[in-house]
């Protein structure tokens, strides 16, 4: 089955949220959402979940699943507020625990902060098949950019998170804690392995000049032209470019508030006697 798919990109973060569906008033699954976040004056507002919304609504979707990849570092999830205007349950990977457990101790949050996904409705583990009304999807384990990132297969439509990126831009960085590249290399092969007419839809897009921004390819594009994981490439010479390209890589513009709202499942830490809610920014940490 070929889902139909609509894409919605977020310019500021470079990101691009998916709405997967059947037909018009079907069910429908909600991919790597964003709530913008102001990093200036620590702002939130929904525009770009708004977006979503308007388009669920307009095609009379009924929302089931508002699925993560994994616990974005370059912008905050929209789930718990997509969640109370849509519906569904809000899913990750079952290693989240791991992600939470290493990221607890970065920024020394709170002893009642859970480290067991708990936050989550549900805990996918790999393989496992979950539906979407008449649609099927399937989960990937991927590791290697995070301990925790999962990849959903739904039809001939698989969405891959920050795995690898268009051909022209290559893969994910490595260099988060719990990141491995020896690992994400085995993930990505493992994912190139699906059949070469594989629809292929990223959670990124950082165009090279003169490229607009794009978001599908297929395994049999990657195969032949990713620039860093071509058919040809092998473990250890990936493992050496990944390694020395990542060592010049400034961190992401976001990591330090997104990822300790992410591992929440998007929401924001609890409020303290004030009444106000506090981000950490954990110096000389990362």
């Amino acid at each position: 089955m070929s889902p139909l798919v609509k894409a919605f990109f977020d310019k500021d973060t470079w990101t691009v949220s998916y709405v997967v569906y059947e037909k018009p008033g079907s069910a429908c699954a909600i991919i790597d959402s964003v709530l913008d976040y102001d990093p200036k004056s620590g702002r939130t507002t929904t525009r770009s979940a708004d977006e979503l919304i308007s388009f669920v609504r307009a095609q009379d979707l009924r929302v089931t699943w508002i699925l993560e990849t994994h616990a974005h570092a370059d912008h905050l999830t929209a789930a718990p507020y997509l969640q109370k205007q849509l519906g569904g349950q809000i899913g990750i990977g079952e290693h989240i625990r791991t992600v939470q457990q290493v990221f607890k101790n970065v920024f020394n949050l709170e002893p009642e902060f859970a480290v067991d996904g708990s936050q989550f409705d549900t805990l996918f583990t790999d393989n496992q098949r979950f539906s979407i009304g008449n649609l099927e999807g399937e989960v990937i384990f991927l590791p290697g950019h995070t301990p925790a990132c999962t990849a959903y297969k739904i039809g001939d439509a698989v969405f891959v998170g920050d795995t690898i990126a268009m051909p022209d831009v290559g893969t994910a960085r490595c260099d988060f804690p719990g990141g491995d590249a020896r690992q994400l290399y085995r993930s990505i092969k493992k994912l190139l392995s699906l059949p070469p007419e594989t629809r292929l839809f990223m959670c990124h897009d950082y165009p090279p000049a003169g490229r607009d921004v794009c978001y599908e390819t297929t395994v049999a594009d990657e195969r032949a032209q990713n620039i860093h994981v071509h058919d040809g490439i092998d473990e250890d010479a990936y493992v050496a470019m990944r390694t020395q390209r990542d060592a010049g890589l400034a961190m992401p513009v976001l990591i330090l508030p997104a990822v300790q709202v992410n591992i929440r499942a998007g929401n924001l830490p609890p409020a303290e006697s004030n009444g106000t809610v506090y981000l950490k920014i954990p110096v000389n940490a990362l």
